[in-house]
């Protein structure tokens, strides 16, 4: 569907917010996931980005399970013909991530896991790169939409870029983390929404990374898909990494 899309160029282009990029494809594409899901387990609850965004899950029992959909993560990629484009589809039941699939469809690769039973791409089963110099280490970051919370990003970037190798900005949070699984990355931050990191974090979990945060969450999102001051990276990285994203106030 989102190839063909492309590819045909029947894609339409609006702005949510009146700066967020989404397309006829997001919409479609999120309509055929919930709509299959939804079919197949009718009591499972969906946090999807397009359609059902601010569901409330402080309302969803413990024992419900919580579908967290992005349709299409990196739509600014999708809509200008790059290939860093992804369907992120993560589940959790209670305080844990149980599953976690991205589909790459221009790069034919698929991303999975389930959790205590590893990390793969396509059929190969995937480990982190165990980095454990920063000067050696590649990271990826994203920016926010809101230009306004621009400053502390920029200030991050610097501090990673004066002690680290280089920084990529691929514009799909879900693939970044599924790059650090993969080994191709080996630290990502950001502050994400749930439907960004629901999959990809339990991908890299089970792939050997360390997941934990450089802020201090200040929305209501349950921990477990909560994205806010998101950082992942080989475990012999992650106290450095800590200490170059950590800002004083």
């Amino acid at each position: 569907m989102i190839v063909a899309a492309r590819a045909e160029s029947t894609f339409v282009r609006d702005y949510k917010m009146d700066h967020e990029l989404v397309t006829t494809t997001d919409i479609a594409v999120d309509q055929y996931i919930c709509s299959s899901i939804l079919a197949r387990y009718p009591l499972h609850c969906i946090l999807s980005e397009e359609s059902s965004p601010s569901l409330d899950l402080a309302s969803v029992g413990n024992s419900t399970p919580v579908w967290v959909i992005d349709p299409i993560d990196g739509t600014v990629n999708f809509a200008h013909g790059h290939h860093h484009v992804a369907v992120s589809i993560g589940l959790y039941i209670g305080n844990e991530r149980v599953l976690g699939v991205v589909n790459a469809p221009f790069l034919e690769e698929c991303f999975w896991a389930i959790k205590g039973e590893g990390a793969y791409c396509n059929e190969e089963r995937l480990a982190v790169s165990g980095a454990k110099e920063r000067r050696n280490a590649l990271v990826a970051t994203g920016f926010p939409y809101q230009k306004d919370a621009l400053l502390p990003i920029l200030e991050r970037v610097s501090r990673i870029l004066h002690h680290c190798q280089d920084v990529r900005r691929n514009g799909s949070a879900a693939l970044d983390l599924c790059w650090v699984a993969a080994g191709r990355l080996d630290a990502y931050f950001e502050s994400v929404k749930p439907w960004d990191m629901a999959a990809g974090t339990l991908i890299a979990e089970e792939a050997g990374a360390q997941v934990g945060r450089y802020l201090q969450p200040s929305d209501s999102w349950p921990v477990v898909v909560n994205g806010e001051g998101l950082l992942v990276s080989t475990p012999g990285l992650f106290d450095a990494m800590l200490s170059l994203t950590y800002l004083e106030k």
